[in-house]
């Protein structure tokens, strides 16, 4: 047996842990930016989380039709875009069935990253968290009829834009 096929030893040290770490701070330092610069060309981010995550913040109503993960779309329709670096989440203005909300994402709910316009994405695992009951938000009225299907910021298939290996 050469040296290629010998097992390799368990690491001491979490690389994986910190090369997630590190992919997590991309996605980061690309909200902050189009926090500031907005979003140039035809770029724009397709971002996956666990709505189940602690520290998540979203309507009552969007939870009840995610309640495990669900994707957003930032291009056209959002505001208020800002990384709040003191508790490392996500903010953002969006609107579901014309009722506008504001999101928190801790960067540890997402799942995946993705700028479709120049084919880049990120996955990462899910963060192992006990995942807390969501806190009851402000009286919000519950729907009155079945939800619309998903519309742009809402849930997408990232398939489309998912790097696939050479079938040879």
């Amino acid at each position: 047996m050469d040296d290629d096929q010998k097992e390799r030893p368990e690491s001491l040290l979490p690389y994986e842990k910190w090369i997630e770490q590190a992919l997590r701070q991309v996605v980061a330092l690309a909200i902050e930016h189009a926090a500031t610069e907005g979003l140039p060309g035809g770029h724009h981010f397709y971002i996956t989380f666990r709505t189940d995550a602690p520290g998540v913040v979203i309507p009552q109503r969007v939870r009840a039709q995610y309640p495990r993960e669900m994707t957003i779309v930032l291009q056209h329709q959002f505001w208020d875009l800002r990384y709040d670096q003191e508790t490392r989440a996500i903010n953002v203005g969006l609107s579901f069935g014309g009722v506008p909300s504001t999101l928190t994402i801790p960067l540890d709910a997402v799942v995946e990253f993705a700028d479709p316009h120049i084919r880049y994405g990120l996955r990462f695992q899910p963060i192992d968290q006990a995942v807390e009951e969501p806190e009851p938000e402000a009286a919000e009225p519950e729907p009155s009829e079945p939800a619309a299907p998903a519309e742009p910021g809402q849930g997408v298939s990232l398939d489309a834009f998912r790097r696939r290996t050479p079938q040879g």
